[in-house]
């Protein structure tokens, strides 16, 4: 079975993964857990079920790579850096080095965030699966998941889960 890239992240009601100083504290529940589903959403079940994460430098920056000390971390970055112990950071084309990463042997492929990373990857409609937690709130402002003009990628909706008002929802291509 090959390998996919599953983009797997938080979203505001209208859209924001992100408030505009790249802050997330805003990603809680409302409390309420009359609504939840029997079966729930398991990040460390998911992670079991990957081997490498792609993130974007600010993601980087704000040391979200600590979470990840066993897997393989591929970093999008305009820089030129050298990479570290599991740390891998790509100046260039990064849907590129990943589609090349994904016909290797190995688990399943986090795309981790943010926005601008995951835009090049909805751009060029590689990604494979797409895991999105609804958080009920209205940001009004921040950072946003679709930064616009991407081409129609029909999904279908495999399972759902709810949370204290979070509802994942987890699709895969048609």
């Amino acid at each position: 079975m090959s390998r996919k890239i599953i983009m797997n992240l938080a979203m505001s009601i209208d859209g924001f993964i992100a408030d505009e100083n790249g802050g997330f504290d805003w990603i809680v529940g409302d409390g309420n857990n009359k609504l939840n589903t029997e079966k729930q959403w398991d990040y460390n079940k998911f992670l079991d079920t990957i081997d490498t994460v792609v993130m974007g430098k600010n993601c980087y920056d704000q040391k979200f790579y600590e979470e990840f000390k066993e897997k393989t971390v591929f970093v999008a970055t305009s820089k030129s850096l050298d990479d570290y112990e599991n740390i891998n950071f790509i100046n260039g084309d990064i849907c590129k080095v990943i589609l090349d990463e994904k016909k290797k042997e190995g688990k399943d492929i986090f795309l981790f965030g943010g926005g601008i990373l995951i835009d090049s990857f909805i751009k060029v409609d590689i990604i494979d699966e797409f895991i999105i937690g609804i958080i009920p709130t209205v940001l009004g402002k921040g950072r946003p998941l679709f930064l616009g003009n991407n081409p129609t990628v029909k999904l279908k909706l495999e399972e759902y889960y709810i949370d204290n008002g979070v509802t994942v929802l987890c699709y895969k291509k048609r």
